[in-house]
């Protein structure tokens, strides 16, 4: 690798707040905040909202949403299409 053309990677806390789950790893990101990791050193932490902990996809749960409910208080709030009146 060519010197002094890469980001400096460096060992940042990304914590998911939804699961309660945090993990260390080397991105080159970083943050103003900082935690105090299981290792009793202190590392930057970025917050985030969605991780393979809360996700649906890696948990197997999934979200109902109420499309039906949603598309009929469409129509009732907008009418239906022009072609159908």
């Amino acid at each position: 690798m060519k010197p002094g053309i890469h980001p400096e990677y460096r060992p940042v806390v990304f914590r998911d707040r939804a699961a309660d789950y945090a993990f260390l790893t080397r991105p080159t990101a970083t943050s103003d905040k900082t935690i105090e990791w299981e290792d009793g050193n202190t590392y930057p932490v970025i917050d985030v909202e969605i991780s393979s902990a809360s996700h649906p996809f890696y948990t197997g749960t999934q979200r109902v949403l109420d499309t039906a409910g949603r598309v009929e208080r469409f129509e009732r709030r907008y009418g239906r299409g022009r072609s159908e009146r």
